[in-house]
């Protein structure tokens, strides 16, 4: 029982994060039919984006000597860790927006996938500027709430697993009720289904695809920083994560946003039970699972079946 609980306590937190990323992955592709490569660089940014706020929250409170490098406890306290949650959120919308303008739209509607390097460039780029400034050193970022271990017949369970897994689910269910019942989330999915249509019904499918990318972006930034207090901040944090978070997308279904999201906490969980059992096969696993169900049910587990017109 306690394994038990340890495997399902830190898969459904790593998971909440791969699945709120795999959203974001569909998000830009249905709307947009491309994906955003520099995912993993913008989980990075978003982190050291939220650990800078809260170093300068920390001076500002002048509770003692601030370290950016071992941030103290009292730093994330109170307001402190949601001011800084919502700002690397909404400056990655922004950047989002940046990335859109800059590497996607030039190659809109054009044969190739010009976007795919253009995209993965924006994102070697955003590294880079971002080693310029913070350098390439992991940061240690205090959870709100503490790193004492609550223990529930006897696992021990980290508070900013519970914190992960708590914003994850509200984050989706937010996001799910806007797309399936408010005006936006219908004419994202227009678009989505037929931009020219849409057009034509007087859907702004530039605003749509805009927002599509700035809210992708914007659950990169908070993931980033929501995983920060258990991996350290890093620079090279987020490529494994994008990167297992778009094979959670891959496996429940890229044009699903309920299947990414099943497929994110299913490879969450997948991780955390190999990972105890030995984590030199947590990889192998993994992506061992990707192939097989991609050679069995090519679109997915919910992904919708493609048609080719002839």
């Amino acid at each position: 029982m306690t394994t038990l609980i340890q495997v399902l306590v830190s898969g459904l937190a790593i998971g909440g994060v791969y699945a709120l990323i795999a959203m974001s992955f569909s998000i830009t592709f249905t709307t947009t039919k491309t994906l955003n490569f520099a995912q993993g660089e913008f989980v990075a940014v978003g982190a050291f984006l939220g650990v800078t706020v809260l170093y300068l929250l920390a001076r500002a409170g002048g509770g003692g000597e601030v370290s950016f490098a071992s941030l103290p406890p009292w730093a994330s306290a109170g307001l402190n860790y949601p001011v800084a949650t919502l700002v690397a959120g909404l400056v990655l919308g922004v950047l989002g927006l940046l990335l859109f303008v800059v590497a996607v739209r030039p190659f809109a509607g054009k044969a190739g996938m010009n976007w795919v390097m253009s995209t993965i460039g924006f994102g070697i780029i955003v590294q880079s500027l971002g080693l310029a400034v913070w350098g390439p050193a992991p940061v240690n970022v205090p959870s709100p709430f503490g790193d004492d271990v609550i223990r529930v017949a006897g696992a021990g369970i980290r508070p900013q697993e519970i914190l992960i897994l708590a914003v994850a689910i509200l984050l989706m269910l937010g996001l799910d009720r806007v797309m399936r019942g408010t005006r936006i989330g219908k004419a994202m999915r227009a678009v989505a289904s037929n931009p020219q249509a849409a057009s034509l019904m007087g859907i702004n499918v530039a605003a749509m695809m805009l927002g599509a990318y700035a809210l992708s972006s914007l659950l990169a930034g908070i993931g980033g920083l929501l995983v920060a207090p258990i991996a350290s901040a890093s620079l090279f944090l987020g490529m494994g994560i994008a990167l297992k978070a778009f094979s959670g997308a891959i496996v429940g279904g890229l044009d699903n946003p309920r299947g990414c999201i099943v497929g994110g906490f299913a490879l969450g969980l997948l991780e955390s039970g190999v990972a105890l059992w030995s984590a030199e096969w947590r990889e192998i696993v993994i992506f061992l699972l990707i192939i097989l169900v991609l050679a069995v049910r090519p679109n997915g587990l919910f992904g919708a079946q493609s048609l080719d017109k002839v």
